[in-house]
């Protein structure tokens, strides 16, 4: 009989994600893993086969939490427009409160392993379908009420929605303050 597993593997998913978000995926040593997560290296090969099988568990992590957050502020309650305003600030916030200036994982990833890495590239690729589809709802939903113009392809403000979200995830990662991330929020409701 084997010996029982000294941790839980949903905490050390968890865990894992924590240093993949902070370091990205070419930075993380399994020895940053294993100290990280507080087990020998063979429990974590063991549990999860490899670095980067733990890294798309991470990875997954990350889109389920992180993703579908935004999508329930997008799809909540009151005008569509305060909505996207509240959820872009919200994640601005996030961003110059963040000590470690992490950004968001999923754009991380793509920056980092794009055309590299398939899986992490598909992963990621599924969350930025999903939110710009979240945007279009609510921009469909905003021209039905008439506080988005409804001559607007919605698909096509969805992507520059998803583009301007991308863009404020990657400035908040330097920004000295919330000045610029609130004019580009400003602007992009005003555009609509």
């Amino acid at each position: 009989m084997g010996r029982p597993k000294q941790f839980d593997p949903e905490t050390a998913v968890e865990q894992a994600m924590q240093v993949f978000w902070r370091q990205g995926y070419a930075a993380t040593t399994p020895q940053d893993l294993v100290d990280a997560l507080g087990i020998g290296k063979g429990s974590l090969y063991n549990a999860f086969g490899s670095k980067h099988a733990l890294f798309e568990l991470a990875l997954r992590r990350y889109r389920d939490k992180q993703a579908q957050a935004l999508v329930e502020l997008l799809g909540g309650d009151g005008p569509a427009k305060e909505r996207l305003r509240g959820a872009l600030r919200l994640l601005t916030e996030m961003d110059l409160t963040d000590p470690d200036r992490r950004g968001c994982m999923g754009i991380n990833t793509a920056a980092e392993l794009a055309g590299a890495d398939a899986v992490a590239s598909e992963l990621v690729r599924r969350m930025f379908d999903r939110t710009e589809e979240a945007f279009r709802a609510l921009v469909e939903e905003g021209q039905r009420s008439g506080e988005i113009a409804p001559g607007r392809d919605a698909r096509a403000v969805a992507s520059m929605l998803l583009s301007t979200l991308i863009g404020l995830r990657l400035l908040g990662r330097l920004a000295e303050g919330p000045e610029r991330l609130d004019r580009v929020v400003d602007a992009t409701l005003d555009s609509l």
